[in-house]
């Protein structure tokens, strides 16, 4: 009798806001292997705000998501089946299996699937301080903001997997480290959990001269390295308050996601303080990932580089952990856990 792999497929694409109804839950029969082919149970999934953009019919970076298709997702799990030589039932692996339980992954393909080792790392943080959101953390921090020590570095959504992470790795290389984040609770975290000089709380400040002034108070030699993950008037104030020469890494503009524009209020000042700013797609650079991943493993190993999870339980609670994503209902890394 065939195994049924449940599965999210984005049934519309949203007019606005996303909302649990764009998805679709449907069961399907998982197919038998073929020569080459591994089948993997997933463990967790992996929620991240990226897939917003994915959901628009629109010109990005990558494609859209089709309709009526799994939604796309990092996964982590076990090979319960193989049919390649490098593949064997038990073995730990993370892939981009997407929304469902089950996932057939052609195993010669490069980069679909990787084994990793979860003896000094758990198998979730694959999915966090160590897979893809501290690769793009170590990444925009290392090589495009490029902190020498004693400079300040600002990230936005400070609590978040990849945000927590870019701070951290801050302050492993001797700069000072400030973060943005929604509400005191998650300042809290980041400044007495994860080590951060300061945090600034920008729901307490409802207008750019506002939220400018407290990060002149919690950066006072001004912003040498920015990593902006909002945009918006998160990214109007720190522009204000970047050094000349300074260098920022945008990674994602989350104030806009739903399709509305995110002007910048004054453009010049990029020119006025000689400022480099650089867009990246952490996929585009995967001969750097292992490097990135050897530290990352290391630092998460010895307890030095530390995350938490925001974890909902079985597959069918997706939809609506994705949503609170989106509006900052988690606390550091999304996961959804599936067995």
């Amino acid at each position: 009798m065939a195994t049924i792999n449940k599965q999210w497929l984005l049934a519309s694409r949203p007019a606005a806001e996303a909302t649990t109804g764009n998805f679709r839950l449907v069961e399907t029969p998982v197919p038998a292997l073929a020569e080459g082919q591994v089948l993997v149970r997933h463990h967790y999934l992996s929620l991240d705000p990226y897939m917003r953009m994915r959901m628009n019919d629109a010109k990005s970076y990558a494609a859209p998501q089709p309709l009526n298709a799994v939604m796309i997702g990092g996964t982590v799990g076990e090979v319960v089946d193989s049919k390649h030589p490098k593949f064997a039932a038990g073995d730990k692996v993370v892939g981009m299996g997407g929304w469902q339980q089950y996932g057939v992954v052609d195993g010669n393909a490069p980069g679909l699937l990787r084994k990793v080792d979860t003896t000094h790392v758990p198998l979730s943080a694959y999915l966090g301080a160590v897979g893809m959101p501290g690769v793009t953390a170590w990444y925009g921090l290392v090589k495009l903001c490029s902190p020498k020590a004693g400079e300040t570095i600002v990230v936005s959504a400070a609590s978040g997997a990849v945000g927590s992470a870019v701070g951290q790795l801050a302050k492993v290389r001797g700069c000072r480290a400030v973060g943005i984040a929604g509400g005191a609770d998650k300042c809290r975290y980041v400044v007495e959990e994860l080590g951060f000089d300061a945090c600034v709380d920008y729901k307490q400040h409802k207008d750019l001269k506002s939220l400018e002034a407290a990060l002149a108070e919690a950066a006072p030699n001004g912003i040498d390295g920015n990593f902006e993950n909002v945009g918006g008037m998160v990214l109007d104030a720190v522009l204000r308050r970047m050094n000349a020469f300074g260098r920022m890494a945008l990674c994602g503009m989350i104030s806009g996601y739903d399709g509305a524009p995110i002007p910048l209020s004054d453009p010049s000042l990029i020119l006025k303080s000689r400022l480099r700013l650089e867009g990246f797609i952490v996929s585009e650079h995967m001969e750097l990932w292992p490097e990135a991943l050897k530290e990352l493993g290391m630092l998460v190993a010895t307890g030095k580089l530390k995350y938490r999870e925001t974890v909902a339980n079985g597959l069918a609670s997706a939809p609506a952990a994705f949503i609170s994503l989106l509006k900052g209902g988690n606390f550091g890394k999304q996961l959804v856990k599936l067995t």
